[in-house]
């Protein structure tokens, strides 16, 4: 998506126009221009200099954002948020405030209140009327930006908002001036009674109060905007605009822009990280609540990655530089949000048709009511403050607004806590979710396996079995040996050196120490070595049905014990799943897991369903499936995962995860925390609540301000309005729908007391009819090939036919170790990753 910059736009009319223009461009597949941040962003294969014509065709500024951006792209941004227009305002307010007073003074104070004046115009009504005009044309010009782009976009045959308040400023000075003429001609008749009479159809002072009034709205609605990317630029303000490198031992400060990947930089306690990086020398705790949200330091130490903007706490580090410029987390940070904020979420589209015809409408309606009210008999001075009321106090700012405002401060907050919207849509749809699907590895488990169980046999120790245990797992490579590793030196235990070691694939270890045997491994293979009670045996069984993994050692043929390794729960993942069902979520767990390991973590975390034995492209088949029955989100951390993210309605990456998923989903979780997705949900239907109230009293407010304008009330109850409340009341209403959305910064995300559920709940009903099946399957009656790598002789096609055969529902296996493939007979539909892990398991690679 290319990103512009785009000036002249004043209301929903406006960007309404612009987006049209852009649209027709040949090339352009879609177009999205944001009021807020008067931006636009365009995809297709268009050239820059066609779009930047059609927009200046459509009466209005634009320029392609620069590719040279400052750390964290900030120069870009900073052009894109920086108010440039209150100031300016503010100056025009101070201005015609100013020329106001005296104005309000002979109007109104003068002629209404009876407020003495220089004697000079006692009785001299024409010299108080050209005073009159003298302030209200000062005014006007002051405030000429109204009539230039008002009637510009008139000329273009686009009205905007500033067409609306021009006309009806121009309507009341062009009538006033009539007036003041027409006394002039009754004064030189000596018909002092019209004279006066004239006098009273002056509306100057509402020609003026008009232009004072939006200018009023327009700053503080200006102001508000401001907070509501207050996120955003308060990320930007974090780049650091410095660094200090260490080259040739001596140490410097350089510009940002001169760190290159690979340089090596220094940062003292009390500083910030100015790139991202990984730690070369020293250690330390980093406070990375800006990024993530999270307000507990996180360790550094060696070969720990570090991100910019993080706030080094206590140590000293070396750091070499890994990405710079854009490429860094911060500046990946700010272009989502930013790419977010130029997105538009579906339900914006309701206000940009309305607003689209908005201004035209308005401009007949009240065509329609002078013409009315002249021909109900009234004169032409009450018709026409009709038609000037409708004008003013119409609005189409507030439908323009009503959606990206409360996205933008919805997309900051996220941001604040750490979690990423990508687009507007993705900020809308979250909260419209039905089911969500949850990788178990790295998503609802840490990813890590950990030591669970340490159950010594008689006559040996916990820590004798642990340290032994250590010495013979400290040579493998193995995921469940770093389980054990860890442990041993977590409680500081010392290694013995291990001679003769051996691993047997898929099996277990073997090796020698002190001249005494030691072998570890799974029951079959510590069967042979030694003799298992059937109390310990009971005990494995038990400890596999929690979805741990047993791992036996024994020593000179007697047991030592079993250690049991597992992918444990995250600590807040039982509690997320519950908020997610409590919320009127079905939670699906999707593992390739045998059957048995993932129901015992899918009862651990309470999931509703569990789907095990599923491949990469088996996982994005569930969420087709899955799709069938209602909006799903999948989260997954994996590449595995990243097929299943894109087939999702929504897809949650955690933000540890790979570069791919998280390029593949539509939210990232910075936390890496499963808390966060009921917490994104909550702010998402938040979120739309908000914009549902937004557009309510964005319709609302025209709905009744435009018939009580026009007079529609007059004959039933005498109800009329001013020009001038007309104009408040137009200046106030985008305030107010702002200020409402602000409102969303005053959102717990983490609060779960006020969750509901949605009339569309799912429940807990199984949606997925067989665990596995929509994953590809094997069927009763078919063949299946195995491409097997690392057979040798026939005893090796021995072992894969008897491994493949002992699976039930296998009727026979044909394996060849010169074609290095198995041909599986079946009875019965069998998943092709219990096959594949049964040949696995005998020491074999499966290719295919």
């Amino acid at each position: 998506m290319e990103q512009y910059n785009v000036t002249g736009m004043s209301c929903a009319a406006c960007s309404a126009r612009v987006e049209k223009a852009v649209s027709k461009v040949p090339g352009v597949t879609s177009c999205s221009v944001s009021l807020l941040t008067n931006s636009m962003g365009v995809e297709g294969t268009a050239s820059s200099s066609a779009i930047i014509a059609a927009v200046t065709e459509a009466g209005y500024g634009a320029s392609l954002k620069g590719t040279e951006k400052t750390q964290g792209g900030a120069s870009d941004y900073d052009d894109m948020l920086k108010d440039t227009e209150t100031p300016k305002m503010k100056k025009r307010l101070i201005v015609s405030v100013a020329l106001l007073i005296p104005l309000m003074y002979f109007s109104m104070g003068h002629m209404m209140w009876g407020w003495p004046l220089p004697a000079f115009f006692d009785g001299n009504h024409i010299a108080m009327g050209l005073v009159q005009l003298l302030f209200t044309v000062a005014i006007m010009v002051v405030n000429q930006k109204f009539f230039i782009s008002g009637f510009k976009s008139l000329a273009h045959r686009a009205p905007n908002m500033d067409t609306l308040v021009a006309l009806g400023s121009t309507a009341s000075f062009v009538y006033s001036v009539y007036a003041l003429f027409a006394m002039t001609g009754a004064q030189v008749r000596g018909d002092m009674d019209a004279v006066m009479s004239y006098m009273h159809e002056f509306y100057f002072e509402s020609a003026a109060m008009i232009l004072t009034l939006i200018t009023v709205g327009k700053m503080l609605e200006a102001r508000s905007k401001g907070k509501t990317t207050d996120a955003l630029k308060s990320l930007m303000k974090l780049a650091p605009k410095t660094a200090v490198l260490r080259k040739d031992g001596a140490e410097k400060e350089v510009p940002i822009e001169q760190v290159r990947i690979g340089d090596l930089f220094v940062v003292r306690p009390g500083e910030n990280i100015p790139v991202d990086g990984i730690v070369r020398e020293g250690n330390s705790a980093v406070n990375e609540a800006a990024l993530t949200g999270e307000s507990i330091p996180a360790d550094k130490a060696l070969g720990d990655p570090v991100s910019a903007a993080t706030l080094n706490q206590s140590g000293y580090l070396v750091c070499e530089a890994t990405r710079i410029g854009e490429d860094t987390t911060l500046s990946q940070i700010i272009k989502m949000v930013s790419d977010a904020a130029a997105t538009k979420a579906p339900i914006a589209k309701v206000a940009d048709r309305v607003s689209g015809i908005f201004v035209p409408a308005v401009i007949t309606i009240a065509l329609i009511t002078i013409a009315v009210w002249l021909l109900a008999g009234k004169d032409i001075g009450f018709a026409l403050a009709r038609g000037i009321s409708v004008l003013v106090i119409s609005c189409p700012c507030a439908l323009g607004l009503a959606t990206p405002v409360a996205i933008m401060v919805g997309n900051g907050m996220g941001a604040k806590h750490g979690t990423m919207f990508k687009t507007a849509v993705s900020l809308e749809e979250t909260g419209k979710i039905q089911i969500v699907a949850l990788d178990k590895t790295g998503t609802i488990t840490s990813g890590e396996p950990e030591v669970t169980d340490i159950l010594p046999a008689d006559g040996y120790t916990e820590e004798e079995l642990l340290k032994k245990a250590y010495a013979l797992e400290k040579k493998s490579e193995h995921p469940l040996a770093r389980a054990i590793l860890t442990l041993a030196e977590e409680r500081k235990l010392s290694a013995s050196e291990i001679e003769d070691f051996q691993a047997v694939p898929g099996n277990g270890l073997t090796g020698s120490l002190n001249g005494k045997k030691l072998a570890g491994g799974n029951l079959s293979f510590i069967s042979k070595e030694s003799t298992v009670s059937g109390q310990l045996s009971e005990k494995a069984a038990a400890l596999s049905e929690e979805g741990k993994t047993p791992l036996f050692f024994a020593e000179n043929g007697h047991l030592m014990g079993i250690i049991a390794v597992a992918d444990v729960i995250k600590e807040d993942s039982p509690r997320a799943i519950q908020e997610l069902k409590n919320m009127g979520i079905h939670v699906v767990m999707l593992t390739g897991d045998n059957e048995r390991t993932a129901r015992a973590i899918g009862k651990q975390a309470g999931v509703d369903e569990v789907v095990a034995g599923v491949l990469p492209d088996g996982k994005e088949a569930v969420i087709s499936e899955l799709k069938k029955k209602g909006r799903v989100a999948m989260v997954g951390d994996g590449i595995n995962d990243a097929p299943a993210l894109t087939r999702a309605d929504i897809g949650i990456a955690i933000g540890a995860g790979t570069d791919i998923a998280i390029d593949a989903a539509d939210i990232v979780l910075m936390k890496s925390r499963l808390s966060d997705v009921p917490a994104a949900i909550r702010l998402s239907r938040a979120t739309l609540r908000n914009i549902h109230e937004n557009l309510f009293w964005a319709f609302i407010y025209n709905i009744i301000g435009i018939p009580l304008a026009a007079g529609v009330w007059i004959p039933i109850f005498g109800w009329t309005l001013n020009p001038m409340f007309g104009a408040a009341a137009m200046s106030l209403s985008s305030f107010c729908v702002v200020t409402n959305a602000l409102r969303l910064n005053l959102f717990k995300m983490g609060d779960a007391s006020h969750d509901r559920k949605r009339k569309d709940a799912l429940g807990s009903q199984k949606l997925i009819e067989k665990s596995g099946s929509a994953a590809p399957q094997n069927k009763g009656g078919e063949n299946m090939t195995l491409k097997v790598e690392g057979m040798m002789c026939g005893h090796c096609e021995a072992r894969v036919k008897k491994a493949l055969e002992e699976i039930d529902g296998v009727v026979s296996a044909e394996v060849s170790h010169e074609k290095g493939t198995a041909v599986v007979t079946l009875s019965k539909e069998v998943p092709a990753e219990i096959l594949k892990k049964a040949v696995e398991d005998a020491g074999y690679k499966v290719l295919a």
